[in-house]
């Protein structure tokens, strides 16, 4: 039996006998022990921080010395004055094995470090992206053995980390000679790992110890929006989040309004390219600017977009995606660099677009499938990414289906009257009271509800400006409950509900919110008008979860998940009342916030995450709701609030909406609820 000292690792549990004087770096690397190191133990980077345990440890069945390891060093002592090391660390490149000991691996010292998400119901992402730093030490020239600097560096490379680099990315060529003779023939190398279609490469070559980080971006290209996330590649830490509007709203707010723009606009995709791809660029040096850092340190994208951004991000032509059967130019996953889709980044930096599952069902969905993993639930989950064109997904660990639904742009305050985007000023909640008809409200930016006291001076600076998407989904759902609107979804008159607060709107009616015309503010109001964009896009919304439905053979979910930015802001029971999600329990509801963006900072940090998702997208089942006949007849039901097919018992078991109708004959109004009624016929 060996007497060489035993070394416990945690909380891995790995153990194994070295002989005393081992660097504890050594060892982890021996056993296999998930132990960081950039600068190859050279005492520099500090990422091998490890804590010794002390004392007797039954479990392990082991007594740990105070001199179970080598004395505290100059390179220590030196690190600790320059940066500061916690009590009770030492590092594992220095600390050699003299004793038994028992050795603790923080989860900041592990390459592999799990990264927490903050929501409950979230996983840990385990950081393993695609972009590496190492700090190598080259051999210098010799004229015996003549060979170039570039072949010395991949032969330390792979001598020193083990890691096999076939190319070089022309522009480091350049740098190359300079770095090595500057560092003393010591460099940090920056190495893209490579992927099924490349292999690994070195993307940037700095002198001697590379003291900074080397971030990238998972970014969410929205009809509407552009959204980043900036990410440090070492530590996995979101460094800065941004957005901006997408800049082809000019061309159409909706996707298919886009699709015809590039039809009948020669040139047309190209101009839409050219302005998402400035867009971006916008964003990324705002997003840079604020995190500190350059946009050149910026060596890794993973992007996520639907079917038709996806097709115009890429310089591809939508027309196909314009008509039946919506042929995608390619769905698979593609890996590029970032320079060849216009971007002004790092001249090396990559990107990554994850795959798209069908014709009108994105990436940006199977970001959500990374993100939420339906096919791992145990229970039937329906996933909701509402947007303004909204991705739905209805699965479990049998299997998973797809379809996306054009909901349009009215969810997030288009298309409404007083409708806005949400900004401060702008009502995001809302109650009505049943009895009296008067609203309270709150808008983004204030904590107090209109009737509160101190409301006025706190708005005071923003004003109230409008109504966001969640402010007229609780208005309308409120004045349903209120008996202000009708199933139909026709408003009432002042005589009929009982309430100034409808005011006559042309031939219709409308409800007032608010009146700041006093004060030279607006008039905020829901009109017929808004209720029927509402009905639009609730009816999309459902229909295409419905449609699931029956594909499933189901009547009914288990629970949902309401995902987008959007969907982190609606009341599930508002949501319910208005009929935009099926029958469900509402705690069983639940909102995952910007879920497709999380499904790209997964595929940033997690190069494993790729290759799951391109797997789980090729098991999904995609449902094309435009050739589904029964997606018009379930469209029909679900205009009506909150549908006039489908029963909704266990919304009926916590609200009692008043069987009111304003259908009374005359004008528009009765038009438009003569039609619903013939529907529900």
């Amino acid at each position: 039996m060996s007497t060489d000292p035993l070394v416990v690792f945690t909380p891995s549990g790995k153990r194994g006998r070295f002989p005393a004087g081992t660097p504890i770096l050594t060892a982890a690397r021996q056993l296999g022990v998930d132990l960081d190191s950039v600068c190859g133990g050279r005492g520099i980077c500090s990422k091998c921080q490890i804590t010794p345990s002390y004392g007797e440890f039954s479990k392990h069945g082991v007594t740990v010395h105070e001199d179970a390891l080598s004395e505290w060093n100059a390179v220590e002592e030196r690190y600790d004055q320059k940066r500061g090391l916690a009590k009770g660390r030492r590092l594992g490149c220095q600390a050699t094995v003299q004793g038994d000991v028992v050795i603790d691996v923080p989860p900041e010292s592990q390459v592999h470090k799990q990264v927490v998400r903050k929501r409950a119901e979230a996983r840990d992402i385990v950081m393993s992206p695609s972009v590496r730093i190492h700090l190598v030490e080259v051999e210098e020239p010799d004229m015996h053995e003549p060979s170039g600097d570039l072949e010395r560096l991949r032969a330390a490379l792979k001598a020193q980390w083990d890691v096999d680099v076939a190319r070089c990315d022309p522009h480091v060529l350049g740098s190359l000679q300079p770095a090595l003779r500057k560092g003393g023939w010591k460099v940090t190398v920056a190495i893209h790992e490579g992927d099924a279609q490349n292999a690994a490469s070195i993307m940037q070559v700095w002198p001697g110890f590379y003291e900074g980080s080397v971030y990238g971006l998972a970014v969410d290209l929205g009809s509407t929006t552009i959204a980043a996330h900036l990410c440090d590649l070492q530590s996995g830490d979101v460094i800065a989040s941004s957005g901006v509007m997408n800049p082809q709203i000019r061309f159409g707010e909706d996707l298919m309004s886009r699709v015809s723009y590039s039809m009948m606009n020669e040139g047309g995709a190209r101009e839409m390219t050219d302005a998402v791809r400035a867009g971006m660029n916008t964003l990324f040096e705002q997003i840079a600017a604020e995190a500190g850092i350059e946009r050149s340190e910026i060596l890794d994208t993973v992007f996520v977009c639907n079917p038709v951004m996806h097709h115009l991000f890429l310089g591809i032509d939508p027309f196909e995606l314009g008509q039946a059967p919506f042929a995608l130019a390619t769905s698979d996953a593609l890996h590029l660099k970032a320079q060849d889709l216009g971007l002004e980044l790092h001249p090396s930096a990559r990107a990554y677009i994850l795959p798209c599952i069908a014709g009108h069902v994105g990436a940006d969905a199977a970001a959500v499938a990374l993100s939420e993993a339906p096919d791992k639930s145990e229970d039937l989950v329906l996933v909701v990414d509402v947007g303004t064109n909204a991705e739905i997904l209805l699965g479990n660990t049998e299997q998973v289906l797809a379809c996306s639904s054009p909901t349009g742009p009215a969810f997030e305050g288009a298309q409404i009257s007083s409708g806005q985007r949400a900004a401060p000023g702008a009502i995001e909640r809302l109650e009505i009271d049943p009895e009296t008809k008067e609203p309270r409200f709150r808008i983004i930016g204030c904590e107090l509800w209109s009737d509160e006291e101190g409301f006025t001076e706190a708005v005071g600076a923003t004003g109230i400006t409008g109504i966001c998407g969640s402010g007229i989904i609780e208005a309308i759902a409120e004045m349903r409950m209120a008996g202000i609107v009708d199933a139909s979804g026709l408003i009432g008159s002042a005589e009929q509900v009982g309430s100034a607060r409808c005011i006559v709107d042309g031939r219709t009616n409308a409800y007032l919110v608010w009146d700041g015309t006093a004060e030279g503010g607006p008039r905020i109001t829901v009109t017929n008008p808004d209720i029927r964009a509402i009905q639009m896009a609730k009816a999309a919304l459902y229909s295409g979860a419905r449609l699931l439905m029956d594909k499933f053979g189901v009547d009914k979910v288990d629970r949902v998940v309401l995902a987008g930015a959007f969907g982190a802001h609606i009341s599930p029971k508002h949501a319910m009342v208005l009929g935009m999600i099926p029958d469900c329990p509402l705690e069983k509801v639940t909102s995952a916030g910007n879920a497709a963006g999380t499904g790209a900072r997964i595929a940033l940090l997690n190069t494993a995450g790729r290759g799951e998702i391109e797997e789980t997208v090729r098991r999904i089942v995609k449902i094309e709701t435009a050739v589904e006949p029964r997606f018009q007849e379930h469209f029909v039901n679900a205009s009506a609030i909150p549908n006039s097919a489908e029963p909704f018992p266990i919304l009926g078991s916590v609200v009692s909406l008043p069987e009111v109708s304003f259908n009374t004959g005359g004008g528009e109004g009765e038009k438009g609820g003569g039609r619903r009624r013939r529907r529900r016929g």
